[in-house]
């Protein structure tokens, strides 16, 4: 009898242990990882509010995660912000990649690279790092996110948006897929310019006095207004993509231990928005939801984060410690704290600023010069410093301003000027800057009113500069050491020499512009 008890109790306490082990297996099972990013998109989703957008999937997210409120991108460029997602580390950390469309330096790896080495399935659908070009040392093609998953594609709801079928093709990597977990890239090409004209009222219903205000630094017409709704339109229909991935998670049964991040790589496809470090070129829409890792739901933060703070929480959710990874020392951050918080504002003290900058967007200058930026954003406050402001911001007038992507809104801007009608709208987006910029964020988000000549700010903007070039020193920034000319060094991976080409008489396309952009006669703007 004795014995049976014995047996009985070894047995339950076996069965115990089994259970225990089985859960905490469970618990500690390394997560999939989700990456939703669009090309292009503001914070004009609906759960920041617009009044004119509707994005129920980013929404859902939101509110069954976390809506991440002052979020910024390091770099307003395409190539340059998507190197800052890749690498963790802040574009001027990054050499060559610090510049728009170059040859991605092959000492720099991934974490995507590192998830693949150490047991992810990793793929991407639509737009990864671009433009640009990745090689290995010995010139082969580098795959910096993985195996593409492009096979499945539809009927676009207009000539512009891509014909890319986003969902069904991760609906096809999820099919493939072996028991590991995985890493899914998906990178939307909406809502990067070109826009079917109209086709936001024409198409998607919408009104043009749905827009609550447009921005101070553009003339408010109905044109203007019509491109904002075709640039909506476009957000809405990458948005629709998302709720189908959505659906394809939860019925795989993968939702519960997937990280899912929908956010954007910068500001709109606007003058004074994409190609500069304002307020409204940086600030990027971020949603994260994880229902097995974060602790409570539907909180909105008010910390500073940054792009690089992505690297280290993917890295650490897949127990890969960064420092040991094989990629180079990751300056950001990750989110853990958040995560496990309850609290909604601010929960870290310490996050309570991030860097911006930039060097060499588009070509369009003498010598493919950049127009180099340092700037800190620091509780509601944003110090810009231009380092070559005798340059033209957004590349010369006479090749067309290359760093503003054609359309409607800039070619009304350049014609107002052109016709004598208005200047000022010109001269915020496209004219000479001061050397120093100083704008109240938060009474001021469209960085109108420079407040660096205002004596009474004149103490904080030199706290400011301290800070962030105390910070820039640190992080290895070639321009706080004198050596600020190397960055403008590196080759563009497209076209070299375009502004001495072009003066020559060479055609070259800058299928990005219109022809119309480019000013046949000089321009004096001081």
């Amino acid at each position: 009898m004795l014995k049976k008890l014995y047996l009985f109790v070894f047995i339950v306490i076996s069965f115990g242990f089994i259970l225990i082990k089985t859960k905490t297996a469970f618990e500690t099972k390394r997560p999939n990882i989700l990456f939703l990013i669009a090309d292009d998109a503001g914070i004009d989703f609906s759960a920041y509010g617009s009044s004119y957008t509707e994005t129920p999937a980013f929404d859902r997210i939101a509110k069954e995660g976390i809506l991440f409120n002052r979020a910024y991108t390091p770099n307003a460029k395409c190539s340059p912000s998507r190197s800052c997602i890749l690498t963790g580390r802040n574009s001027w950390q990054l050499e060559a990649a610090c510049n728009h469309a170059i040859y991605f330096p092959p000492h720099f790896k991934t974490f995507p690279e590192i998830l693949a080495q150490n047991g992810y399935e990793v793929g991407l659908t639509g737009k990864g790092y671009a433009p640009g070009k990745a090689l290995t040392y010995d010139g082969k093609p580098r795959k910096l996110i993985g195996e593409s998953y492009d096979h499945f594609t539809l009927t676009p709801q207009t000539k512009y948006i891509a014909k890319t079928d986003y969902a069904e093709n991760f609906k096809g990597f999820l099919s493939q897929k072996k028991d590991k977990p995985w890493f899914f890239w998906v990178g939307f090409h909406e809502p990067h310019r070109a826009y079917e004209y109209g086709s936001g009222a024409r198409k998607g219903n919408k009104k043009t006095t749905a827009i609550q205000k447009v921005p101070n630094y553009f003339p408010d017409t109905d044109s203007v207004r019509n491109d904002f709704l075709d640039y909506a339109y476009e957000i809405e229909n990458a948005d629709g993509h998302v709720a189908r991935i959505l659906k394809t998670l939860e019925e795989s049964g993968q939702m519960d231990n997937t990280i899912i991040v929908y956010t954007s790589d910068h500001g709109m496809p606007f003058p004074r928005m994409k190609g500069n470090q304002y307020e409204h070129s940086n600030h990027i829409p971020l949603a994260i939801m994880w229902k097995n890792g974060i602790k409570t739901f539907n909180r909105k933060i008010e910390d500073y984060v940054s792009f690089i703070d992505l690297a280290p929480t993917f890295l650490d959710a897949a127990g890969i410690n960064p420092s040991s990874s094989g990629m180079h020392p990751i300056t950001g951050q990750n989110l853990f704290k958040i995560f496990n918080s309850s609290k909604s504002g601010q929960v870290e003290e310490s996050r309570n600023f991030v860097l911006v900058g930039q060097e060499r967007h588009d070509f369009g200058r003498p010598k493919d010069v950049g127009y180099p930026i340092r700037g800190m954003h620091k509780n509601g406050m944003l110090y810009l410093k231009n380092y070559e402001p005798d340059r033209w911001p957004v590349c010369n007038p006479e090749t067309g301003y290359l760093n503003c992507d054609g359309g409607v809104t800039k070619t009304f801007i350049l014609n107002q000027r052109r016709y004598g009608i208005e200047k000022k709208y010109w001269k915020l987006c496209f004219g000479h800057r001061p050397m120093e910029e100083l704008y109240n964020v938060n009474n001021d988000p469209d960085c109108i009113y420079n407040l660096i000549n205002n004596v009474k700010y004149t103490s904080l903007a030199s706290q400011l500069k301290k800070e962030m070039e105390k910070k820039l020193k640190a992080q290895g920034d070639l321009r706080m050491q004198g050596y600020g000319h190397i960055y403008e060094e590196y080759p563009n991976a497209e076209i070299i020499g375009f502004y001495e080409r072009f003066i020559k008489g060479e055609k070259i396309t800058t299928a990005w512009v219109e022809d119309t952009d480019y000013e046949t006669g000089m321009i004096d703007d001081y």
